[in-house]
């Protein structure tokens, strides 16, 4: 009787252990973050992984799997112990998928996330614990104009509805540990912004050069206008071209759209000071270029100053 009980117990704790998930202790040390890709969503980062765990089953090279990553290139490996557990580190090199949130660009703050996760094993036999105080950042690993903030390692599960094939009972359900490297990145943005949006303000003020000649005078006073509005669309052409598709009404949209717009008014005040001159009324006319000029460049410069410094500021 006191054998079988024995022979009961070893046998409840050999089942007991193999039902307890192995917690892997794992960090990282990210070195840079470059090659940012608004248009085709994309950036690279390279960093440092190690995991250290007791289950021989687990080979990270091959068993590893970044789950928002495009493409991941060979890991160089370093393999060692703890005491009674392996240690292994990787260094490793990914291109990831990124939606950015352009719409406040170029005053965008973008929040970057490396999900990393065991292709074969799921929580019922790993589970990630992350090394939140060995795991750094290098603060000169980013491209020149950005700077990273708030950065984190966490871990969380991520269910998947199916059992990728295996039809037994119980696997139509899997839920695997995932290990979560997130940050902040943020840019020194005035200097971009002078720089795309110069081509845009000078055409309005090519524009606004048209309020310059007499009423009468008809191709400056609407050339000029129309030459500045060729200009800020060919301006905004350039700037899409850098950033993705998106359905929502960025500021590039807005800023542009004002100009479109405020273009449009100054040929509309030409047109009524034009008219009233022709109708000989030269003193109404020299009033309304006078205010219709004066009212279209402070209500471009304000709603100008109100959009960038909200956006700054967000």
């Amino acid at each position: 009787m006191r054998r079988s009980l024995l022979i009961f117990f070893g046998l409840f704790l050999v089942l007991f252990a193999n039902a307890t998930p192995d917690t892997v202790r794992v960090g990282a040390y990210v070195m840079s973050v470059h090659d940012i890709n608004f248009h085709d969503k994309e950036y690279t980062a390279r960093y440092w992984l190690w995991f250290v765990y007791k289950d021989p089953r687990f080979d990270f090279v091959k068993q590893l799997d970044i789950t928002n990553a495009k493409t991941i290139d060979e890991p160089q490996l370093l393999e060692d112990s703890l005491g009674v557990k392996k240690w292994v580190m990787l260094k490793m090199r990914s291109v990831m998928k990124e939606n950015w949130n352009v719409l406040d660009f170029p005053f965008d703050r973008q929040h970057l996330k490396i999900h990393i996760e065991n292709s074969l094993y799921d929580t019922r036999d790993l589970v990630f614990l992350p090394d939140t105080k060995g795991s750094k950042y290098d603060p000169e690993g980013t491209l020149a104009g950005w700077k990273i903030k708030n950065f984190q390692v966490n871990s969380s599960e991520k269910a998947y509805e199916t059992g990728f094939g295996d039809n037994r009972i119980g696997r139509d359900h899997q839920v695997f540990s995932s290990f979560n490297i997130e940050m902040d990145i943020e840019r020194n943005a005035w200097g971009l912004f002078l720089k795309i949006f110069i081509g845009m303000y000078i055409s309005f003020l090519i524009a606004m050069v048209g309020f310059a000649p007499n009423p009468s005078e008809v191709e400056p006073r609407f050339g000029l206008p129309v030459g500045g509005l060729f200009a800020a669309v060919g301006n905004k052409y350039i700037i899409d071209s850098i950033l993705p598709e998106s359905a929502s009404f960025t500021l590039v949209d807005i800023l542009h759209s004002i100009t479109f717009f405020t273009i449009f008014a100054i040929l509309v005040v030409s047109a009524i000071a034009l008219k009233l001159h022709d109708n000989r009324k030269v003193e109404a006319s020299n009033r309304v270029n006078k205010i219709g000029s004066r009212m279209v460049a402070a209500i471009y410069v304000l709603s100008n100053i109100i959009l960038v410094v909200l956006a700054a500021s967000r």
